[in-house]
């Protein structure tokens, strides 16, 4: 905790500094493109296995560390960060989301790379689908590509990465829904929300909405 109040004092130092805003004016806060990332990529590292070392040993949180200390730029953003891709019947190709709560739906596949471990959720209308044999009717051909291309994706991902990442496929209500759940923004924890409706997703994380609106505030009063 000693060192996530450290980086907090770090970001309001930085966004005081380089945000134009007026003394006491929230509503006057504007920050640069080029700092504008930042915030967002130090509140997911202060909810990181770096930061939060919880139910972890000793010996697997220095793994993670020792890890980011010797990877790339690219690499390293993944870990605090991880990248998410949905796949829908929409569209052919896969999409970057939001790491965000709201990204999953019924009628989607996600792929999330965490750089340690890859997970594959499909919602729960896909889930219905597949049980039902949709994917084996040809005349459904498209449904079966979309099962298929998270799974190809996942394959060159990890054959890519050393060591190779851990694999998961999950769904809702599924044990290891907790993989992807963990990383999301809980940015809308309200009935209007079909994950949050159903009652299994619980957290005492402040979303990302409620945690710039804090640093905003101590910024304009520094």
């Amino acid at each position: 905790m000693d060192v996530i109040r450290w980086l907090d004092r770090i970001l309001i130092k930085l966004v005081t500094r380089f945000a134009e805003y007026k003394k006491d004016d929230v509503n006057s806060f504007k920050l640069s493109k080029e700092f504008c990332l930042f915030p967002q990529f130090m509140f997911y590292l202060r909810r990181s296995q770096f930061m939060q070392t919880f139910n972890a040993s000793p010996d697997e949180s220095l793994f993670y560390i020792s890890l980011i200390l010797r990877e790339n730029v690219s690499n390293s953003l993944v870990m605090i960060q991880p990248a998410l891709m949905s796949y829908d019947l929409e569209s052919e190709n896969a999409k970057p989301v939001l790491l965000d709560i709201d990204s999953m739906k019924n009628n989607v596949i996600l792929l999330l790379d965490t750089f340690f471990y890859v997970c594959i959720w499909k919602g729960d209308t896909i889930d219905k689908w597949e049980q039902a044999g949709y994917h084996n009717d040809p005349s459904y051909e498209n449904f079966k590509g979309m099962l298929e291309a998270p799974v190809e994706d996942a394959k060159y991902i990890m054959q890519e990465r050393f060591p190779m990442p851990r694999f998961f496929i999950t769904k809702p209500n599924d044990t290891n829904e907790r993989k992807i759940k963990v990383k999301v923004n809980p940015s809308s924890l309200t009935a209007n929300n079909t994950t949050t409706a159903e009652g299994n997703f619980f957290t005492e994380d402040v979303s990302l909405n409620l945690f710039m609106q804090h640093l905003i505030r101590m910024a304009v009063q520094s």
